[in-house]
């Protein structure tokens, strides 16, 4: 595979990755009278008080990289509870690694966050598309402000749940955050507009993002080759967009502690403003 430029792209990128890599990415339109900078964009970079939830396999809060954990729910099926679903309160492991991961990058980002594992995957990373939508339903009803799912579904009849939870979170200043598939499949929730879609940009500077007016991945960010926390106080060098999805939510934790009151809209327009490929960031320095 080659970009426009000639230069040939590695054969194994994440699906949805290619786009980021290619010399003609085209750059975010500039909005004309608006002073935005970095500075005024993400603050401190803290991102001081804002409650991120990590849906995901667990949080290891042991992890150097990670620190504290806010608040833990395995939302787990149970035929007996009530929509077949019950919500365990109190501390849990992390099954797999992943969620740790995704929330050590995270921490690295904006190390004043107020954590919240949300645990609907298993030991194999697996989960059910239905334990995945009451996660998203019990943040958009405990306030979270951002959402990370590095995971998604590909079954087609929850298209319509997915819908309607996004179109709840945007009404409730939720930001969600979803990785894209590894692989060319439809992937549920992360291909709608409603979702700060993530995949794989080049580089390992989780300071530098990109967007893509094009889609169905509206951003890229660090996510090949990079060196995430794991599970024993371990760090593995791992490649996905599932790794990418929490730089952004890490920026939008910036934002958030900075523009409390930011709607997901405005947010999107200020991050794509703040994204490496914007030439408005260009002049900012």
């Amino acid at each position: 595979m080659s970009t426009a430029g000639g230069e040939r792209l590695p054969d194994l990128l994440p699906a949805w990755s290619d786009a980021f890599h290619r010399a003609d990415l085209p750059a975010p339109p500039v909005l004309a009278g608006i002073p935005m900078s970095a500075e005024w964009a993400f603050g401190d970079r803290r991102g001081r008080g804002v409650t991120v939830a990590v849906i995901d396999s667990g949080i290891d809060p042991t992890h150097p990289m990670v620190g504290s954990v806010e608040q833990y729910v395995s939302v787990e099926k149970d035929d007996d509870a009530e929509d077949g679903i019950r919500f365990v309160d109190g501390p849990h492991d992390d099954l797999y690694g992943h969620g740790t991961a995704c929330a050590g990058i995270i921490r690295t980002l904006a190390p004043e966050v107020r954590l919240v594992s949300l645990r609907v995957l298993g030991p194999d990373l697996k989960g059910s598309a239905t334990t995945f939508a009451h996660a998203l339903d019990w943040c958009i009803e405990h306030d979270v402000q951002i959402a990370n799912m590095s995971l998604s579904t590909s079954s087609e009849r929850f298209l319509e749940t997915f819908y309607d939870l996004v179109d709840q979170a945007a009404y409730r200043r939720l930001l969600l955050v979803s990785a894209m598939n590894n692989e060319r499949k439809t992937t549920i929730p992360s291909e709608f507009a409603g979702v700060f879609s993530v995949a794989c940009c080049p580089g390992d500077d989780r300071e530098r993002f990109l967007f893509n007016s094009n889609g169905p991945a509206e951003w890229g960010a660090p996510g090949i080759d990079v060196e995430v926390a794991w599970t024993g106080g371990s760090t593995i060098v791992a490649t996905g967009n599932s790794f990418a999805a929490p730089v952004i939510a890490g920026h939008l934790a910036r934002l958030v502690a900075t523009h409390p009151r930011i709607t997901p809209w405005q947010a999107r327009t200020v991050m794509a403003a703040m994204s490496a490929n914007s030439p408005a960031r260009a002049t900012d320095g």
